[in-house]
């Protein structure tokens, strides 16, 4: 077998990179028969890591790991990747540009903006942000933070595997919501040999890892889906393709009416204000698509809080 693009020893690495930058955020065990399910449920509360996401954790390895120019640093996001890097690049002094698609919510642009960072809107869907992104980086040198595809990026965000780790050593199974592919990439380099199963969850609307797998190799997929602005990726590309095709058990599916009903169900039952594409995972459980085993030891990662409050309020209603 090649060697992993992702190991343990750069993610442990990683990890004392960002200690002191990134939050250790919390589980909540919920115990065995939790939510109707037969398995031993707990969930990782990563909704609650500065900047509203796991995001912070691969923004702060990019900005620690590599040199930053003048021009400063950028990114392209739905939201969550901005707000990260914004916070990152304001807590190293540096500065920062983020491209945004017009389908960003505007909670997140404000979050953006609030972090000190100058925000450009950069075409309709994340692709076309992207791509405005790069070419600015071409004209002025800044440091590219891609939100996904990329080493530095992938290896912080497997630090939350291997946290989670640390702190439920005994888990058979971890569900993973999936938009690019970074997240589940560093989680699932982390367990990879392991006796944990990785399985990624998408919208039925936004499937770009599961048309990969399938297809056995990246692939363009359409994206419809109420959590698009973070789990909207159209493509995950090679790298991120590279890491899951062995390491990820597989993809479950979720419909939208499936998501906000876990987001509703985050804030009546637990008070967590979520986001849609952090709730995805939970929407897995919840909504059946991923049934676990009598006494299965399953974590389910709660990983994005930055919801504009007035949808949240009209979805619990």
């Amino acid at each position: 077998m090649s060697e992993r693009p992702v190991t343990r020893p750069m993610i442990e690495e990683a990890a004392s990179r960002i200690a002191g930058h990134a939050r250790v955020t919390p589980v909540m065990r919920l115990g065995s028969g939790a939510l109707g399910s037969e398995g031993d449920i707990s969930l990782k509360l990563e909704c609650l890591q500065h900047a509203g996401s796991f995001k912070t954790r691969g923004a702060f390895n990019n900005l620690l790991s590599l040199p930053v120019p003048a021009a400063g640093v950028s990114a392209a996001s739905g939201g969550n990747h901005g707000a990260a890097v914004a916070y990152a690049a304001m807590k190293r002094g540096v500065k920062a540009t983020i491209f945004v698609p017009e389908i960003s919510p505007a909670a997140k642009i404000e979050t953006i903006r609030r972090f000190g960072a100058e925000v450009v809107v950069g075409g309709a869907q994340y692709d076309d942000a992207q791509a405005a992104c790069d070419r600015f980086v071409a004209e002025t040198g800044a440091l590219k933070i891609h939100p996904f595809a990329a080493k530095e990026t992938m290896t912080g965000q497997g630090t939350l595997g291997r946290e989670w780790d640390l702190q439920e050593p005994d888990l058979d199974t971890v569900l993973v919501a999936v938009g690019g592919g970074g997240l589940i990439s560093g989680i699932a380099s982390w367990f990879a040999g392991s006796k944990v199963k990785v399985v990624g969850v998408e919208p039925e609307g936004s499937r770009a890892l599961q048309a990969a797998l399938e297809a056995k190799g990246p692939v363009e997929v359409k994206v419809a889906s109420v959590a698009a602005d973070s789990l909207g990726a159209r493509n995950v590309g090679q790298l991120v393709y590279d890491v899951c095709k062995d390491a990820v058990d597989h993809v479950a599916l979720v419909p939208d009416a499936a998501i906000t009903e876990a987001q509703a169900t985050l804030w009546r039952d637990f008070r967590l204000a979520t986001e849609p594409g952090g709730a995805a995972a939970f929407a897995a459980l919840i909504g059946g698509a991923y049934k676990p085993a009598k006494g299965e030891r399953l974590g389910v990662l709660v990983c994005g809080a930055n919801v504009d409050l007035g949808k949240l309020s009209a979805i619990v209603g």
